[in-house]
C-alpha cells in the first residue's frame, strides 16, 4: 500500500490519504525545530503523495498552525485535506516561558480551555486566520477527557453539552465551514460517550488502538458499524515501538516492556521491522481511515514512509496471533502479504 492511497470518511464528503503528517513537531515539540526542517518534512510528504495534514492551536502555542499555513498555501486548496482543533483559546500572554507543555520557545499565547459555544467559535476563527484557510476539512475537539482534565472533566464536559460546544460544532459543519467534526483525544472512552449524545463523523485517537494495545477493539468495531471514522495517531505509543522505553510519555511499566520485548523477538525471528508493523497494524481495522505520523524533518518522514510501505508477510501476523500478541478478533493486514 502506498501512502498516497485515499480513504473516505464514511459520513462526509472528505477523504484522507492513508498516511497523514502530524504537525506537532512544527511547534518545537521537545526541541527547537528550524522552519527549514519542518518545511523539509512537509515537502517530503507532498512528494510522496501524502495529502492529509493535522495541526492544532496548542502545538507550539500557535506556531504549528502558522507554519503549516504558509506551507499549504503554496498548493491548490482542493489538493489537500487539513484538520485542526478547538477547545483551547490562545490568549496573548507575555509571561509564557522558554518551555511550556513540552514545547520549546513557544509563542506568547497561553492556552485557556474553553469548550463552550462561544469558545469553540472563537478558537475556530483564530485558526482560520493563522492558517489562511476559511474551511478546514476536519475540526476536532481537542483533549477532552479525564486523561487531560482529571476531576475537572465534568466541568468541561458540561461546557460541551449544556454550554453549547457540540452545538457550535454542528453549526460549523451544517453551514459548510468545515467538512467533518469529531474529537481528537488520548482515550477511547470519551469518544464512546460523545457518540451517545452527538453525531460525530470522525475521531483522532492517539494510542489506544495500536500494535501494543487493543483494549479498544470492541469500540473500534462499533465505530465501523456506525460509520464513524478513526484517525489513528501515536502508532508508536510515545515511541516505545520505535526504540525508546517510554509509554504514554512516561517510563514504561514492566508489563508493557515485557510485551514490547516479545514483539521485538517475533520481529527479529521473521525479519520484520517493528516500526513497520506498528505503522501498518491500525489501518487493517475497517474503522481506521488513516495513520497520522509525526516527523521533525525529511529524514524522519522518509523512514516512516518506508516502514509504512514495507511488505510484511501474512505469516508474521499469524505468528503474532499464535503467540497471543494481538487481541483475538483484531483485523490484521493480510492483504499486504509479500508475493
Amino acid at each position: 500500500m502506498k501512502v498516497s492511497e485515499k480513504r473516505k470518511i464514511p459520513r462526509r464528503d472528505v477523504d484522507v490519504t492513508v498516511m497523514g503528517l502530524g504537525c506537532a513537531q512544527m511547534g518545537n515539540l521537545y526541541r527547537v525545530t528550524p522552519y527549514e526542517e519542518s518545511k523539509g518534512a512537509f515537502d517530503t510528504a507532498w512528494e510522496h503523495g501524502i495529502r492529509y495534514f493535522d495541526t492544532a492551536p496548542f502545538y507550539g502555542y500557535t506556531r504549528s498552525e502558522r507554519r503549516l499555513g504558509t506551507m499549504v498555501t503554496e498548493h491548490e486548496r482542493s489538493d489537500y485535506t487539513l484538520s485542526t482543533k478547538v477547545g483551547r483559546v490562545m490568549v496573548p500572554d507575555d509571561t509564557v516561558g522558554p518551555e511550556e507543555d513540552a514545547y520549546v520557545a513557544p509563542l506568547p499565547f497561553r492556552p485557556a480551555y474553553d469548550y463552550s459555544y462561544d469558545g469553540i467559535l472563537r478558537s475556530f476563527e483564530a485558526s482560520q486566520q493563522r492558517l489562511g484557510i476559511l474551511k478546514p476539512d476536519i475540526l476536532y475537539i481537542h483533549d477532552i477527557g479525564t486523561v487531560t482534565h482529571g476531576d475537572r472533566h465534568a466541568h468541561y464536559w458540561d461546557q460541551l453539552t449544556s454550554g453549547g460546544g457540540f452545538k457550535a460544532l454542528a453549526k460549523l459543519r451544517d453551514e459548510g465551514s468545515t467538512g467533518a467534526v469529531g474529537l481528537g483525544v488520548n482515550e477511547w472512552e470519551v469518544v464512546r460517550d460523545a457518540m451517545e449524545i452527538f453525531d460525530i463523523d470522525v475521531a483522532m485517537l492517539a494510542g489506544r488502538y495500536t500494535l501494543l494495545e487493543q483494549d479498544s477493539l470492541t469500540f473500534m468495531d462499533t465505530c465501523a458499524a456506525r460509520g464513524v471514522a478513526i484517525v489513528a495517531a501515536g502508532a508508536f505509543n510515545s515511541g516505545i515501538l520505535a526504540g525508546n522505553r517510554k509509554f504514554n510519555y512516561a517510563d514504561a511499566p514492566s508489563d508493557i516492556l515485557a510485551k514490547v520485548d516479545a514483539l521485538h523477538d517475533a520481529c527479529d525471528e521473521m525479519g520484520v521491522s517493528l516500526q513497520a508493523a506498528a505503522l501498518q497494524f491500525p489501518l487493517a481495522h475497517p474503522a481506521c481511515v488513516t495513520v497520522v505520523s509525526g516527523a521533525r524533518n525529511a529524514a524522519q518522514l522518509s523512514s516512516n514512509i518506508e516502514w509504512f510501505e514495507q511488505d510484511i508477510p501474512a505469516e508474521f501476523w499469524s505468528e503474532l496471533e499464535k503467540r497471543g500478541l494481538i487481541a483475538e478478533g483484531a483485523p490484521v493486514p493480510r492483504a499486504r502479504a509479500s508475493s
